[in-house]
């Protein structure tokens, strides 16, 4: 047995911690064990001194104010013995039965997606519009502080009731959701954010956040919803309570759970904007790092399915059957019945919307990274400050949204709006709030409402209703910052719907000041607005193009939208990164970019690999493997074949930590050292090492080996990884990056490129990529530095 240099250190299970200062916290560990020496000593030094060097980037992320152990996934096919064994011995019926499942699970969640969708919506429609109309009573018989107190209790309470289920059941519900779902497609296994502990939390507290008045959308906390409903349909069954089949045994692997929850993203897009295309779209530009062609068959089969739901489901409440369930929520269609007819100056309009737009999102995003890092060191502090935060957001808002309509003046009611004007009861355009009879209030029509309605009177067309021109600015100012304080407080909060609310009215009042120059309607502003906006936050284009296009039915709009979102992206890329991405940074998700940074050509694969490395022989002493395990958190060792096997030491493939602890539980040890793979293949099933669900499997602490058996041996080759993904030390990192990334890596072995040496130079791993890592040991390479 040889130890030497670098593995996976991004697990913090057992042994040896290296944390910021990538020291070791735990040397008193295992003192006795002959690669352990003095505590004032290191680790002896590895085969290859000149890599004997230690990962310091963290492995740590923040999730819910929590700082919790991240973990990678392994995406990549284990091809052992046991594993090829299997896949011979399926028969053509059991190859269709595994087909026939992927699709059947694609159809369970598109359903229960567009249940838990509609039934969103229905809660909010009618605990908003109860607290709503409570209000609108008291104004009407002209009891104005009795009325805020309403709304502000109101509010409140469900604020407070939100952020009690976030802080005290399930942290890792608050906040959008995106950039942990979008972490995970990377291959970034985040602690309990796909549990159904947040799933419960994320479908109730983003019904309270929602309903209490807060500048928050339900659209961000539904994609992260339908990612932990297929991840629980995609647990493969459960031992625990009885529920493992045969074929759903086929699922416990990460590989096909990252297909399922895929699916189950692009799903909540569909079910949060009635955007089945959309849905697809973002879950290939935005969410995953991986696709092919069968997933985005299954993808478009289950917003299909979602889009199916919801359309029967409103139906059924058209009648009037759900309560005050009416022309809200998620019907958002054909809110403008202007005819966009353009020209030169009309597109010279857009571009100056584009540029505007990409500037505002850009300080948006800016403004958002202060703030959540400020909210950050609040929610450390304990459950208490989380409420206490959320309380003083609620009673913001609560003022801003009944403070502000006041400083409007009352409008006379058009003469086509008839007997809807002012609005009484459950739904309209035109709020009557202090208003004398036949007059509205343009202000109090957009915040004494819910969001989606107040974005389809920004949509709606200027025949249909005028706003002045100081309400459209104050709402705009409103917005921008209460959606900037709102966001990193301890609820399910999406981005989308504040962001459409801010752009739209910047672009409606954008409408209205260059009325003279352009023939477009002020409406059909407000949607470039919006699309401006979503394009400055969020760096998409062509899901937000097609879900914007499939939310207003206006196919003419397409090539304006497709510009204006090209010109804002672009210009707010000059500034910073979008939304998502600095919340993942912010989080300490180690999170793979498509593209590898530019001081990455200037360096080889071997320039990063960290130590020690630890190996096993294909015939292992239990000692030496329980040794391992014990001394450090490392989760593949390569394997090697060394004399008398072979005639010089050869490289046998990669064991995974939880493959070695599955062996080890079962005790199927020999006292000669010896080949005995025809045991291990006669006791065993590859179904007995695939990975159990939610993470709950074997610990080094469930093992109970006596004093004899840790003399006996093991033989590795049935679960070792025969044909594991290796790079010659030579290629570049940035060529090693692009390879670990597209095929979905937890381990890349660096080999060497000439004989007789070693046959393994050190192992690559996530941490190894991270720009922290990387500059850490070549300074001289930072871009920052180099500017300055």
């Amino acid at each position: 047995m040889m130890y030497g240099k670098g593995e996976e250190r991004d697990l913090e299970i057992e042994g040896i911690n290296l944390g910021h200062d990538g020291k070791d916290e735990r040397l008193e560990r295992d003192r006795s064990s002959s690669w352990f020496v003095d505590e004032k000593d290191s680790l002896r030094e590895p085969l290859l001194s000149k890599n004997n060097r230690i990962n310091n980037t963290s492995q740590l992320a923040i999730v819910g104010a929590n700082v919790c152990p991240i973990e990678s996934l392994d995406y990549e096919i284990n091809e052992n013995d046991l594993f090829k064994q299997d896949w011979r011995s399926r028969t053509k019926v059991e190859i269709c039965q595994y087909m026939a499942i992927k699709w059947i699970l694609a159809l369970i969640i598109g359903l229960s997606t567009g249940l838990v969708g509609f039934c969103n919506n229905i809660a909010v429609e009618n605990v908003a519009g109860f607290k709503l109309l409570l209000t609108n009573n008291l104004m009407q018989k002209q009891r104005y502080h009795l009325a805020f107190a309403a709304l502000a209790a109101g509010n409140m309470i469900l604020g407070i009731a939100a952020a009690a289920l976030c802080a005290y059941i399930a942290p890792a519900a608050a906040g959008s959701g995106i950039p942990e779902v979008k972490a995970y497609l990377n291959g970034v296994d985040a602690h309990s954010i796909l549990a159904p502990s947040t799933l419960f939390v994320k479908i109730f507290g983003s019904i309270f956040g929602v309903s209490a008045g807060l500048v928050v959308g339900k659209e961000g906390p539904m994609v992260h919803t339908g990612a932990c409903i297929a991840n629980l349909l995609g647990q493969g069954g459960s031992r625990k309570y009885h529920l493992t089949c045969k074929w759903l045994r086929f699922f416990k692997n990460d590989r096909d759970r990252r297909d399922l929850i895929t699916c189950g993203a692009a799903a909540g897009v569909a079910a949060a904007f009635r955007a089945p295309v959309g849905g697809v779209l973002f879950a290939l530009e935005e969410a995953a790092s991986w696709w092919r062609s069968a997933l985005l068959w299954r993808t478009f089969f289950t917003t299909a399915v979602v889009a199916v739901v919801l359309r029967g489901f409103m139906e059924f409440c058209r009648a009037g059957r759900c309560g005050l369930f009416g022309e809200g929520g998620l019907i958002m269609f054909a809110v403008n019945s202007s005819r966009p007819i353009y020209g030169t100056p009309d597109l010279l309009v857009v571009i100056f919307l584009g540029v505007i737009g990409g500037l505002l999102g850009s300080l948006y995003n800016f403004l958002i990274k202060k703030v959540v890092r400020t909210y950050s060191v609040i929610n450390e502090e304990g459950p208490m400050r989380k409420l206490l935060l959320v309380l003083a957001v609620t009673f913001l808002t609560s003022c801003c949204s009944f403070g502000l309509p006041w400083i409007s003046q009352c409008i006379p009611c058009p003469a086509s709006a008839g007997d809807r004007c002012p609005t009484v009861g459950r739904y309209g355009h035109y709020k009557s709030f202090q208003c004398p009879p036949n007059h509205y209030n343009d202000l109090a029509s957009l915040f004494f409402t819910t969001n989606d309605d107040a974005i389809r009177n920004l949509f709606i067309s200027g025949n249909d209703k005028k706003f002045q021109l100081s309400s459209l600015l104050i709402f705009f100012v409103a917005m921008y910052f209460l959606g900037i304080v709102t966001y990193g407080i301890a609820v399910p909060s999406g981005l989308f719907i504040p962001v459409i609310l801010a752009g739209a009215s910047y672009g409606r009042l954008a409408g209205r000041l260059l009325s003279s120059i352009t023939v477009l309607d002020v409406g059909l502003f407000g949607l470039l607005g919006a699309a401006s906006f979503l394009g400055g936050t969020m760096r998409m284009t062509v899901s937000i193009c097609i879900i914007l296009l499939e939310l207003t039915n206006d196919l003419l709009m397409l090539p304006l939208v497709m510009l204006v979102l090209l010109i804002s992206k672009s210009v707010a890329d000059c500034f910073n990164n979008g939304v998502y991405d600095q919340i993942m940074r912010l989080k300490g998700l180690p999170y793979l970019e498509a593209h590898p940074e530019p001081y990455m050509r200037q360096l080889i694969a071997s320039d990063v690999v960290s130590g020690p490395l630890f190996t096993f022989s294909g015939v292992e002493k239990v000692k030496n493997i329980m040794c391992a395990l014990r001394g450090t958190g490392h989760n593949g060792f390569p394997v090697l074949d060394e004399p008398p096997l072979t005639d010089a030491p050869e490289l046998c493939g990669l064991v995974l930590r939880s493959h070695l602890l599955v062996l080890l539980k079962n005790r199927r040890f020999f006292k000669q050292k010896g080949m005995n793979s025809s045991a291990i293949m006669r006791n065993f099933k590859a179904y007995d090492f695939m990975k159990p669900g939610s993470g709950k499997g074997l610990k080094l602490e469930d093992l109970e080996i006596n004093e004899d058996e840790m003399e006996m041996f093991v033989d590795l080759h049935p679960i070792t990884n025969t044909s594991p993904y290796t790079v010659v030390e030579t290629m570049s990192l940035a060529k090693a990056a692009i390879l670990f990334r597209e095929l979905g890596l937890r381990h890349l072995l660096v080999v060497p490129q000439t004989t007789g040496r070693h046959p393994v130079v050190g192992i690559l791993t996530r941490h190894d990529f991270m720009p922290e890592h990387v500059l850490g040991l070549y300074p001289h390479l930072n871009p920052h530095k180099q500017r300055e």
